[in-house]
């Protein structure tokens, strides 16, 4: 019996046993005809099928204290009452004490002739009884695995055989309720192959699963393994297609709050769980010691970018928030995830006296820029605004941080800067430049550069999303288009490092893994919606939109990055323009927009971008210096 039990007075033990056998009934009539069975089998096989009239007799006056104390055994102890779908190891000891204890009372009146029973009746008795009524008891969790094989479950192979793995099997066998019923295991282990756990074999590596799959009619395939790397997720998925299986997998470890996961922690796998490469672990540390006790402003804190950055820098200690922002909705929605005494300032940074103004009057210690004009066919339409934001918006915050003694800014970069082809790209690029060129001599001042984030506004996941939602078709520029690609908080996570290992004029370039075909993407995706490419959602063809590459670079092919003190992060000197050539290029780039001449802006941005590249080059006279840009997207 439990401590808990052991301690209620006996009075209230036996009401609620009491109670307990009234809402039992059935399971109490149930135990009555188990032990009745099990103490006549005994005594039949006692006398060899032929039980002399004497102990016959002698045993029907002795069956119904048998019974009796048995079931009162059974009360006591807790065995009456509990709900034994969802029993485990401490209804099981329970049970067994309280038929131990018939058994021991029984035997005791037995022995010294007090009960007219034979003693190996008595002790073989009462564990065939205590055996049947445990059978029936637990015959649902016992028999799970075969009843979770009916038309209403889905058949899964697990993949992973650890405890993970493990874990899982039990709980579905646990749990017939929970619609899933393993019928294997794989796990490239070749020690766990030929295993078993609870009752499901271990057939073979995750290579197997087609065939696997097949032979077992299994629906459905579990990755249970939470530390599993991109690359074991993208094998998994692919092995799943192949075997018409639909894939499921659990959080990663980082996203566990404790514990093993549970069948209730399964979910679909996500285009998020196979993009990109694993991501390097990171000491907080050096991000912890450059934010404590300052006061940080993000520039675009309303943004995919700057809210991630916002939300991990809350959490480093940094003394004051300051999160700037001209879209009202977005820079609500940011500071309430944020502590609440974060300022925040509603303003354009096209406008330069406005953020001269909230520069001076809050003095930031750290900036982090992230505000842009960002998508490409977008802004080849509209130059002018692309220029407005990302170069004179940046040149008004480089100024003002100047001005106010800024130590430490992080300009947010692109992929798209490396040798642009389209007016996003060159505004960037001309952002970069800038921040060398306005930083102070002595200030740690730096330019990071990543490709695609997943999940941010606009990017091609939720764009394929909605597309395959609407029954297609789902649109590809180019077949042979690839793309970096990387989570948000990963590339934030690194934005921070990048920032913490600044000396000053670094453009830091971050690792994205192995570029990734965007037809793949589109293919991969259509699966994981269950459906079939070309069948069910057909996939177009396009044709790249303006300023678009087939492949994007993260740096010259005649750069030479550097390693940095972290894994995933290298860092280029680029040369800078002079000063007087950029402020000159930046004048008649404002009288385009003066003018809102959109085709002007956009050569001039082109040509500026392209002049950085070469500068070292430079013919000596103004007419030979001028550059015809390498690609314009307005008729000559």
């Amino acid at each position: 019996m439990s401590t808990t039990t052991l301690r209620e007075p006996l009075a209230v033990r036996l009401a609620r046993t009491a109670a307990g056998v009234r809402h039992d009934a059935v399971l109490v009539a149930l135990d009555v005809a188990l032990i009745s069975a099990a103490y006549f089998a005994v005594l039949l096989a006692r006398f060899e099928g032929v039980v002399p009239e004497t102990w016959l007799t002698a045993f029907v006056r002795f069956l119904p204290l048998a019974v009796a104390l048995h079931l009162l055994a059974f009360g006591l102890s807790g065995s009456y009452g509990a709900m034994w779908q969802h029993a485990g190891v401490a209804e099981a000891r329970r049970l067994l004490l309280g038929g131990a204890s018939a058994g021991a009372v029984l035997a005791a009146l037995a022995a010294p002739g007090i009960l007219p029973q034979p003693l190996s009746v008595v002790l073989m008795g009462s564990v065939i009884a205590t055996g049947l009524v445990a059978v029936q008891r637990f015959h649902a969790r016992l028999f799970a695995f075969h009843r979770g094989g009916e038309r209403d479950a889905s058949r899964v192979v697990v993949l992973g055989a650890g405890e993970t793995g493990a874990n899982l099997v039990r709980e579905m066998a646990r749990d017939p309720h929970a619609g899933l019923a393993p019928v294997a295991l794989l796990d490239d282990d070749p020690d766990l192959q030929g295993r078993n756990v609870a009752g499901v074999p271990v057939l073979g590596p995750l290579a197997a699963l087609p065939a696997v799959a097949q032979r077992h009619r299994a629906d459905k395939a579990l990755l249970a393994m939470p530390s599993a790397s991109r690359a074991t997720a993208r094998r998994a998925a692919t092995l799943a297609d192949e075997a018409r299986v639909t894939l499921k997998t659990l959080p990663r470890v980082s996203e566990l709050v404790a514990g093993l996961p549970g069948v209730a922690d399964v979910r679909d796998i996500a285009i998020e769980d196979l993009l990109g490469r694993d991501p390097v672990a990171s000491d907080a540390a050096p991000v912890r010691r450059a934010l404590e006790g300052r006061r940080v402003l993000i520039v675009g804190a309303g943004g995919s970018i700057g809210s991630e950055i916002a939300r991990q820098v809350d959490g480093l200690g940094a003394a004051e928030l300051l999160l700037l922002d001209n879209d009202e909705t977005h820079l609500f929605d940011v500071a309430a995830t944020v502590r609440p005494d974060a300022v925040q300032l509603l303003l354009d940074i096209r406008d330069r006296d406005q953020v001269h103004q909230a520069m001076a009057r809050w003095a930031p210690d750290v900036v982090y820029h992230a505000a842009a004009r960002k998508h490409v066919p977008l802004l080849e339409d509209h130059p002018v605004e692309a220029a407005h934001t990302n170069v004179l918006g940046t040149q008004h915050v480089l100024e003002a941080a100047r001005e106010t003694g800024v130590r430490k800014l992080v300009f947010v970069s692109t992929d798209k800067a490396v040798r642009p082809r389209n007016v996003m790209g060159a505004s960037k690029r001309v952002g970069e430049q800038l921040v060398e060129r306005y930083r102070p001599e002595d200030a740690s001042w730096c330019a990071v550069r990543f490709g695609n984030v997943l999940g941010s506004r606009g990017s091609v996941v939720p764009t394929f999303v909605r597309q395959i939602r609407d029954g297609g078709p789902v649109t590809v520029t180019d077949p042979q288009m690839t793309r970096y690609f990387m989570s948000i908080p990963e590339a934030v996570e690194l934005v921070l490092q990048s920032g913490a290992l600044a000396r000053g004029g670094e453009v830091f370039m971050l690792d994205m893994g192995e570029p990734v075909r965007i037809l793949d993407l589109a293919e991969r995706m259509i699966r994981l919606a269950g459906h079939e490419p070309g069948r069910d959602v057909p996939i177009r063809i396009t044709g790249p939109r303006p300023g678009e590459k087939l492949a994007e670079e993260l740096a010259e092919p005649d750069a030479h990055p550097q390693p940095t003190a972290h894994p995933a992060i290298s860092a280029l000197h680029p040369g800078a323009l002079p000063a007087d050539r950029l402020d000159e290029q930046l004048s008649q780039i404002r009288l385009h927009l003066l003018e809102h001449d959109q085709p002007s802006t956009a050569a001039a941005l082109l040509a500026l971008a392209h002049d950085e590249r070469t500068e070292l080059h430079l013919p000596s006279s103004d007419e030979d210096r001028e550059v015809t840009p390498a690609w314009s997207p307005w008729p000559t």
